[in-house]
């Protein structure tokens, strides 16, 4: 049994993984901001009260947990917004702003708080986006999330590099185009089938595939 704490969980993938993981007899940690009925279905220990944009969050979640050792430290939480040239006024430079500290700096402050939960053998893994790829860049827009996801790339990679010595492999994986609220609905594939891709790329992970940008297919991803 392994011991996995996702952020992001109250809803969409994260819920999804939370409900896979705890399936398969693991001891599931979800964290998110508000209380969230549908994490109660599952059975997971729950941790509500945590904006992975607040600076506080993880220092406080990490004050929660007491001697918790992580098997998998899997970060989840994402927003996106569509901002267009000729249209970037006040209010979408204040969503870019919210993308930035949501999807690029969350995964990083839990990953400072929590790292000391994680031992030879752990794994850490983060939902990013293809979108973050500037290579497979073909039709613009989506400023905000395009950027941010392409600042938790470079800061995943550096988190390879950085645990290595713990003995720690991270992964960046993009999820798939999954109908979830934040696509509208719209996708190729359900949340709970991204899941179970996902956590086949987590089962799979090593340090020798630590820093790897992959498709939940398990596709590498051009940078």
């Amino acid at each position: 049994m392994a011991t996995v704490l996702i952020t992001g969980a109250g809803r969409g993938i994260g819920l999804a993984l939370a409900a896979a993981f705890k399936a398969r007899g693991d001891r599931v940690i979800a964290t998110c901001r508000g209380v969230s009925p549908a994490l109660a279905a599952p059975g997971v220990q729950v941790e509500d009260g945590i904006d992975v944009a607040a600076d506080d969050a993880f220092r406080r979640l990490d004050q929660r947990l007491g001697e918790l050792r992580l098997d998998v430290l899997l970060l989840a939480a994402g927003v996106l917004s569509q901002e267009r040239l000729g249209e970037l006024d006040d209010a979408a430079l204040a969503r870019m702003r919210h993308q930035f500290e949501v999807n690029a700096l969350g995964p990083l402050r839990a990953a400072e708080a929590l790292r000391h939960r994680l031992g030879a053998g752990s794994k850490l893994a983060i939902l990013t986006s293809r979108m973050g790829s500037i290579a497979d860049n073909g039709s613009g827009g989506y400023y905000g999330y395009r950027a941010s996801k392409a600042a938790v790339n470079a800061i995943g990679r550096s988190l390879a590099i950085d645990l290595r010595a713990q003995g720690v492999a991270v992964a960046l994986l993009h999820p798939g185009y999954v109908r979830t609220d934040m696509t509208g609905g719209r996708g190729d594939i359900s949340p709970e089938e991204s899941a179970r891709n996902l956590i086949a790329r987590i089962d799979a992970l090593d340090l020798a595939q630590s820093g790897g940008f992959r498709h939940a297919s398990g596709e590498t991803l051009p940078w």
